[in-house]
This record gives C-alpha cells, sequence and structure tokens, in this order.
C-alpha cells in the first residue's frame, strides 16, 4: 500500500490555516476530481474487505458514512462490497427521529446524528470517512452504532494524520487507512 499512498499524495493538497490559523487542511478535491486517482482510492479503500462475503464471520451489513467526505467514499465502497449505507449527519440534518453524540473537533466541538432506527441489533458496520485526525468524529459514529446495538467490523479512512494519535482513541477497533501523513 505503500507505493499507492506515494502515488496519491500529489492529489491530496495542503491548504495552510484552514479553517482556522495553524491548522494544515489536507484538501481532497483534486483526488476526486481525477477518475484514475478516485478508482485507485475506492479499490484500495475496499481491498482488506472484499472478501467478508466469503468469510460470514467478517460480513458487512452497512457502511457507515460521516457527514460529508464519508459520503463521498461510503456510497462507492457499500456500492463495491455490496452492503447498505447508513448517513451519520450533523445535527438537524435527518428528517425522522434520532440518536445524537456530542464530539471534540481539533478546533471545537459538534454533534452528529443517525436515524434511530438505521441499524438492527447485531448488524456489522463499517465505519468510513476521508480523514482520521483526533478521532473524535469516528468515536462519536461508532458510539451511535454501538446505542443502536451494531457491531463494528472497523473503520477505514482516506488519509490519516499521525500525529494526531486518532487511532489510540479508537482502540480496539482495527482501522484501516490509505495515505497518512
Amino acid at each position: 500500500m505503500a507505493d499507492f499512498a506515494r502515488e496519491l499524495k500529489p492529489y491530496i493538497r495542503d491548504i495552510p490555516d484552514f479553517p482556522e490559523p495553524g491548522i494544515i487542511f489536507r484538501d481532497i478535491t483534486p483526488l476526486l476530481g481525477d477518475a484514475q486517482a478516485l478508482h485507485k482510492t475506492i479499490d484500495a479503500l475496499s481491498a482488506p474487505f472484499r472478501a467478508a462475503p466469503d468469510h460470514p464471520a467478517e460480513r458487512i451489513d452497512h457502511i457507515v458514512g460521516i457527514e460529508s467526505r464519508g459520503f463521498l467514499f461510503g456510497m462507492p465502497l457499500a456500492y463495491q462490497l455490496g452492503t447498505g449505507f447508513v448517513p451519520v449527519r450533523k445535527r438537524g440534518k435527518l428528517p425522522y427521529t434520532t440518536i445524537s453524540r456530542e464530539y471534540a473537533l481539533e478546533y471545537g466541538t459538534n454533534i452528529v446524528e443517525v436515524h434511530a432506527d438505521a441499524i438492527k441489533p447485531g448488524e456489522r458496520v463499517l465505519i468510513v470517512d476521508d480523514l482520521l485526525a483526533t478521532g473524535g468524529t469516528a468515536l462519536a459514529a461508532m458510539k451511535l452504532m454501538e446505542t443502536l446495538g451494531a457491531q463494528i467490523v472497523g473503520a477505514a479512512f482516506v488519509i490519516e494524520l499521525r500525529a494526531l494519535d486518532g487511532r489510540s482513541r479508537l482502540a480496539p477497533y482495527p482501522i484501516h487507512v490509505v495515505v497518512d501523513y
């Protein structure tokens, strides 16, 4: 995967001081705009999970995409793996009965929600987002899924910012990352 990560890094640009001074934003817009890079990214995200239908213990019932960039990668991943898709959205965006969870960002707090009937107890889910930083958003999504009775298979991210150590907050769940910084 290291060679692939080197291939992808030119499609991820650094935007300094966004959204606040001192933050380097990893912009995936060039990656999304390049068909070949996008295709390779989805293939790399799905690679560890493709055998799951042949191994019932590793089956995935739903991809859980976190708003909004998690939707961009979660939907094609769900399609490729033959699973359903569940959106975890920011507060006030879902029209039906929801459950919510507050979490900390590098620069503040936020709240995410999911429909209360999105997952049946015992269903197996994979959390997907574009970026693993401090792990707060992914952990909030995991806690929402656990509240609904889901079994969490793990989490998959396009980018990980290793210095922020979000991976440790998501232990003991398996984490799959395509590119790290």
